[in-house]
């Protein structure tokens, strides 16, 4: 994280993680419930991983090539 507000600076990687931040930690909150800890925050961060993943493929910077293409 500190890396990519270091590189990308403040609001830029807000405006990137903000979204996959919030569902990811609701998601986390209502379902997620293995009674430990360690568990749910690996879950939520996976999650948080993935809800990015799929944000960077459907939402591409304008003037990025698509690498399908």
């Amino acid at each position: 994280m500190f890396s990519l507000v270091k590189d990308l600076g403040v609001q830029v990687a807000l405006k990137q993680e903000a979204l996959p931040f919030v569902i990811a930690f609701l998601v986390a909150e209502f379902f997620y419930k293995f009674h430990s800890f360690t568990l749910e925050c690996l879950a939520f961060l996976v999650t948080w991983f993935l809800l990015s993943y799929v944000q960077s493929l459907l939402f591409r910077p304008r003037g990025q090539p698509n690498p399908s293409a």
